[in-house]
Protein backbone atom coordinates (compact mmCIF):
# COMPACT_ATOMS: atom_id res chain seq x y z
CA UNK A 1 0.00 0.00 0.00
CA UNK A 2 1.36 3.36 -0.85
CA UNK A 3 0.61 6.37 0.07
CA UNK A 4 0.24 9.36 -2.14
CA UNK A 5 1.76 12.51 -2.02
CA UNK A 6 -0.33 15.59 -0.96
CA UNK A 7 -0.93 17.65 -4.15
CA UNK A 8 0.99 20.84 -4.52
CA UNK A 9 -0.82 23.65 -4.30
CA UNK A 10 -0.79 25.45 -7.55
CA UNK A 11 -0.76 29.24 -8.00
CA UNK A 12 -0.13 31.85 -10.19
CA UNK A 13 3.62 33.34 -10.14
CA UNK A 14 4.65 36.32 -8.52
CA UNK A 15 6.06 39.32 -9.72
CA UNK A 16 9.88 39.27 -9.01
CA UNK A 17 9.63 43.10 -8.09
CA UNK A 18 7.23 42.20 -5.16
CA UNK A 19 10.33 40.48 -3.77
CA UNK A 20 12.43 43.36 -3.59
CA UNK A 21 13.22 45.91 0.33
CA UNK A 22 10.00 47.61 1.22
CA UNK A 23 10.00 51.66 1.43
CA UNK A 24 10.37 52.48 5.11
CA UNK A 25 10.74 56.56 4.38
CA UNK A 26 7.17 56.83 3.25
CA UNK A 27 4.53 59.54 3.46
CA UNK A 28 3.72 57.96 6.87
CA UNK A 29 7.20 58.26 8.49
CA UNK A 30 7.54 62.59 7.75
CA UNK A 31 4.29 63.00 9.10
CA UNK A 32 4.81 61.32 12.56
CA UNK A 33 8.46 63.17 12.27
CA UNK A 34 6.45 66.41 11.67
CA UNK A 35 4.08 65.42 14.51
CA UNK A 36 6.61 64.78 16.80
CA UNK A 37 8.62 68.50 16.46
CA UNK A 38 5.37 70.19 16.83
CA UNK A 39 5.02 68.60 20.02
CA UNK A 40 8.24 69.75 21.36
CA UNK A 41 7.81 73.13 20.39
CA UNK A 42 4.00 73.51 21.89
CA UNK A 43 6.07 72.16 25.16
CA UNK A 44 8.53 75.02 25.18
CA UNK A 45 6.34 77.42 24.12
CA UNK A 46 4.39 76.13 27.18
CA UNK A 47 7.10 75.80 29.47
CA UNK A 48 7.96 79.80 28.30
CA UNK A 49 4.92 81.53 28.24
CA UNK A 50 2.78 79.73 30.47
CA UNK A 51 2.87 81.64 33.53
CA UNK A 52 2.30 85.30 31.42
CA UNK A 53 -0.38 83.67 29.51
CA UNK A 54 -2.35 81.39 32.46
CA UNK A 55 -1.69 83.09 35.89
CA UNK A 56 -2.49 81.36 38.64
CA UNK A 57 -5.24 82.68 40.75
CA UNK A 58 -3.80 83.07 44.41
CA UNK A 59 -5.04 80.13 46.85
CA UNK A 60 -7.77 81.67 49.61
CA UNK A 61 -7.10 81.10 52.83
CA UNK A 62 -8.13 77.66 54.85
CA UNK A 63 -10.42 78.99 57.40
CA UNK A 64 -12.41 81.33 54.65
CA UNK A 65 -12.50 78.28 52.71
CA UNK A 66 -13.44 75.52 54.89
CA UNK A 67 -16.03 77.41 56.70
CA UNK A 68 -19.30 78.74 54.56
CA UNK A 69 -21.26 82.07 55.89
CA UNK A 70 -23.52 80.60 58.94
CA UNK A 71 -21.98 77.09 58.71
CA UNK A 72 -20.06 75.44 61.91
CA UNK A 73 -16.35 75.31 61.64
CA UNK A 74 -15.07 72.16 61.10
CA UNK A 75 -13.31 70.40 63.96
CA UNK A 76 -9.51 70.02 63.10
CA UNK A 77 -6.03 71.00 64.29
CA UNK A 78 -5.71 74.52 64.91
CA UNK A 79 -3.39 76.43 62.51
CA UNK A 80 0.18 76.90 63.59
CA UNK A 81 -0.14 80.88 64.03
CA UNK A 82 -3.08 80.38 66.26
CA UNK A 83 -1.65 77.62 68.64
CA UNK A 84 1.91 79.81 69.17
CA UNK A 85 1.52 81.46 72.50
CA UNK A 86 1.24 85.54 72.54
CA UNK A 87 4.65 85.37 74.60
CA UNK A 88 6.67 84.06 71.56
CA UNK A 89 6.10 86.51 69.20
CA UNK A 90 8.62 88.73 68.40
CA UNK A 91 8.81 91.90 70.31
CA UNK A 92 8.32 95.14 67.67
CA UNK A 93 11.75 96.92 66.99
CA UNK A 94 12.54 100.14 69.46
CA UNK A 95 11.57 103.81 67.84
CA UNK A 96 13.75 106.49 66.99
CA UNK A 97 12.77 108.10 69.95
CA UNK A 98 13.12 105.48 72.39
CA UNK A 99 17.06 104.63 71.36
CA UNK A 100 17.19 108.64 71.37
CA UNK A 101 16.06 108.91 75.33
CA UNK A 102 18.16 105.59 75.60
CA UNK A 103 21.34 107.26 74.12
CA UNK A 104 20.63 110.62 76.75
CA UNK A 105 20.24 108.47 79.60
CA UNK A 106 23.48 106.39 79.45
CA UNK A 107 25.31 109.81 77.96
CA UNK A 108 23.87 111.48 81.56
CA UNK A 109 25.05 108.34 83.72
CA UNK A 110 28.55 108.15 82.48
CA UNK A 111 28.75 112.15 82.58
CA UNK A 112 27.51 111.55 86.58
CA UNK A 113 30.20 108.80 86.90
CA UNK A 114 32.95 110.46 85.34
CA UNK A 115 32.22 113.89 88.00
CA UNK A 116 31.86 111.60 91.04
CA UNK A 117 35.28 110.48 90.00
CA UNK A 118 36.67 113.74 89.66
CA UNK A 119 35.42 114.75 92.91
CA UNK A 120 36.61 111.99 94.46
CA UNK A 121 39.90 112.41 92.94
CA UNK A 122 40.17 116.03 93.91
CA UNK A 123 39.19 115.30 97.56
CA UNK A 124 41.89 112.74 97.86
CA UNK A 125 44.54 115.25 96.35
CA UNK A 126 43.29 118.02 98.72
CA UNK A 127 43.80 115.83 101.82
CA UNK A 128 47.42 115.15 100.67
CA UNK A 129 48.00 118.66 100.12
CA UNK A 130 46.91 119.54 103.77
CA UNK A 131 48.98 117.28 104.73
CA UNK A 132 52.41 117.88 102.93
CA UNK A 133 51.60 121.82 103.81
CA UNK A 134 51.51 121.52 107.35
CA UNK A 135 55.46 120.69 107.75
CA UNK A 136 58.08 123.32 106.69
CA UNK A 137 58.93 122.17 103.32
CA UNK A 138 57.78 122.95 99.86
CA UNK A 139 54.45 121.95 98.86
CA UNK A 140 54.45 122.58 95.00
CA UNK A 141 54.18 118.64 93.82
CA UNK A 142 50.88 118.18 95.95
CA UNK A 143 49.21 121.22 94.71
CA UNK A 144 50.22 120.48 91.12
CA UNK A 145 48.41 117.15 91.96
CA UNK A 146 45.68 118.94 92.85
CA UNK A 147 45.41 121.54 90.18
CA UNK A 148 45.40 118.53 87.54
CA UNK A 149 41.74 117.47 89.03
CA UNK A 150 40.44 120.93 90.31
CA UNK A 151 38.86 123.91 88.92
CA UNK A 152 40.41 126.57 88.81
CA UNK A 153 40.00 129.06 91.85
CA UNK A 154 41.32 132.16 93.75
CA UNK A 155 42.52 129.61 96.41
CA UNK A 156 44.68 127.79 94.11
CA UNK A 157 46.25 130.61 92.57
CA UNK A 158 47.02 132.25 95.68
CA UNK A 159 49.33 128.64 97.02
CA UNK A 160 51.12 128.62 93.66
CA UNK A 161 52.83 131.58 94.73
CA UNK A 162 54.32 130.20 98.29
CA UNK A 163 53.96 126.52 97.26
CA UNK A 164 57.74 126.70 96.31
CA UNK A 165 59.21 128.07 99.18
CA UNK A 166 56.63 126.91 102.50
CA UNK A 167 56.29 128.13 105.23
CA UNK A 168 57.57 127.08 109.27
CA UNK A 169 55.11 124.51 110.18
CA UNK A 170 53.36 125.61 113.89
CA UNK A 171 55.54 123.83 115.97
CA UNK A 172 58.17 125.32 114.64
CA UNK A 173 57.13 129.20 115.00
CA UNK A 174 56.19 127.97 118.65
CA UNK A 175 59.83 126.70 119.30
CA UNK A 176 61.57 129.85 117.99
CA UNK A 177 58.67 132.55 119.36
CA UNK A 178 60.47 132.72 122.59
CA UNK A 179 63.93 133.92 121.00
CA UNK A 180 61.85 136.95 119.42
CA UNK A 181 59.94 137.34 122.16
CA UNK A 182 62.85 138.42 124.30
CA UNK A 183 64.28 140.52 121.17
CA UNK A 184 60.58 142.28 120.90
CA UNK A 185 60.75 143.03 124.68
CA UNK A 186 64.32 144.26 124.99
CA UNK A 187 63.87 146.68 121.61
CA UNK A 188 60.59 147.81 123.54
CA UNK A 189 62.21 148.83 126.74
CA UNK A 190 65.00 150.75 125.15
CA UNK A 191 65.51 154.05 126.24
CA UNK A 192 64.77 157.31 124.59
CA UNK A 193 67.05 159.47 123.53
CA UNK A 194 66.00 161.87 126.55
CA UNK A 195 66.84 158.86 129.27
CA UNK A 196 69.28 158.80 132.55
CA UNK A 197 71.77 156.76 132.73
CA UNK A 198 70.08 154.75 134.73
CA UNK A 199 67.69 153.65 132.41
CA UNK A 200 70.75 153.38 129.51
CA UNK A 201 72.65 151.00 131.48
CA UNK A 202 69.59 149.03 132.05
CA UNK A 203 69.22 148.48 128.30
CA UNK A 204 72.81 147.85 127.79
CA UNK A 205 71.99 144.78 130.69
CA UNK A 206 69.12 143.86 129.10
CA UNK A 207 70.72 143.01 125.57
CA UNK A 208 73.19 140.79 127.84
CA UNK A 209 70.61 139.10 130.32
CA UNK A 210 66.72 139.70 128.98
CA UNK A 211 63.93 139.14 131.65
CA UNK A 212 60.51 138.85 131.30
CA UNK A 213 57.35 137.61 132.59
CA UNK A 214 55.87 134.70 131.25
CA UNK A 215 52.76 132.67 131.73
CA UNK A 216 49.27 134.66 133.24
CA UNK A 217 50.56 138.18 132.98
CA UNK A 218 47.89 140.26 133.55
CA UNK A 219 47.77 143.79 132.16
CA UNK A 220 48.63 145.46 128.73
CA UNK A 221 52.26 145.78 129.13
CA UNK A 222 55.04 144.50 126.84
CA UNK A 223 55.44 141.05 129.13
CA UNK A 224 51.67 140.78 129.40
CA UNK A 225 51.22 141.07 125.76
CA UNK A 226 54.64 138.85 124.71
CA UNK A 227 53.11 136.19 127.20
CA UNK A 228 49.85 135.94 126.20
CA UNK A 229 50.98 135.59 122.33
CA UNK A 230 52.96 132.90 123.45
CA UNK A 231 50.71 131.37 125.16
CA UNK A 232 48.56 131.39 122.04
CA UNK A 233 50.97 129.88 119.37
CA UNK A 234 51.93 127.36 121.59
CA UNK A 235 47.98 126.19 121.15
CA UNK A 236 48.26 126.52 117.62
CA UNK A 237 45.92 129.85 117.25
CA UNK A 238 48.26 132.47 115.08
CA UNK A 239 45.38 134.53 114.01
CA UNK A 240 44.98 135.97 117.80
CA UNK A 241 48.48 135.68 118.43
CA UNK A 242 49.43 138.12 115.56
CA UNK A 243 46.12 140.25 116.91
CA UNK A 244 48.14 140.53 120.56
CA UNK A 245 51.43 141.38 118.87
CA UNK A 246 49.82 144.31 117.19
CA UNK A 247 49.61 146.06 120.83
CA UNK A 248 53.11 146.46 121.07
CA UNK A 249 54.90 149.45 120.72
CA UNK A 250 56.91 150.28 117.68
CA UNK A 251 60.18 148.93 118.30
CA UNK A 252 58.96 145.43 119.71
CA UNK A 253 57.01 145.04 116.29
CA UNK A 254 59.94 146.38 114.24
CA UNK A 255 62.20 143.09 116.73
CA UNK A 256 60.14 140.49 116.08
CA UNK A 257 58.69 141.00 112.25
CA UNK A 258 60.76 138.21 111.01
CA UNK A 259 58.53 135.92 113.21
CA UNK A 260 55.80 137.26 112.43
CA UNK A 261 55.83 137.40 108.50
CA UNK A 262 56.56 133.47 108.88
CA UNK A 263 53.48 133.36 110.92
CA UNK A 264 51.50 134.88 108.52
CA UNK A 265 52.80 133.10 105.73
CA UNK A 266 51.75 129.95 108.04
CA UNK A 267 47.98 131.16 108.71
CA UNK A 268 47.85 132.13 105.18
CA UNK A 269 48.56 128.61 103.63
CA UNK A 270 46.36 127.30 106.45
CA UNK A 271 43.06 128.85 105.76
CA UNK A 272 43.37 128.86 101.71
CA UNK A 273 44.46 124.51 102.03
CA UNK A 274 41.58 123.99 104.64
CA UNK A 275 39.05 126.33 102.19
CA UNK A 276 40.44 124.13 99.20
CA UNK A 277 39.61 120.72 101.18
CA UNK A 278 36.30 122.14 102.43
CA UNK A 279 35.47 122.75 99.21
CA UNK A 280 36.52 119.63 97.50
CA UNK A 281 34.47 117.34 99.98
CA UNK A 282 31.33 119.79 99.71
CA UNK A 283 31.29 118.93 96.12
CA UNK A 284 32.00 114.91 96.45
CA UNK A 285 29.06 114.86 98.94
CA UNK A 286 26.90 116.99 96.93
CA UNK A 287 27.57 114.12 93.82
CA UNK A 288 26.75 111.75 96.36
CA UNK A 289 23.76 112.68 97.44
CA UNK A 290 22.63 113.30 93.50
CA UNK A 291 23.37 109.63 92.34
CA UNK A 292 21.66 108.23 95.20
Amino acid sequence: MSIAPDPVELSAPRDPASYGRSRLMGPGFWALIAFGVLCILAGFGISRFGPQLFPVKPAAPASAAAVAPGAAPASGPAPVEAALPLAAETPPPPTSEAVIRLTERIDALEAEQSRTAEAAASALAAAALMEAAQTSRPFADELAALDAVSPPSAELRALRRIAERGAPSRAALAASFPDYAARAAGAARAPGEGAGLGARLAAALSRVVTLRQVGDVPGTGIDALLARAERQVEEGDLDHALKTLDGLPPAGRDAIAPWRAAAENRADIDRRVSAVRVQALEDLARLARSGA
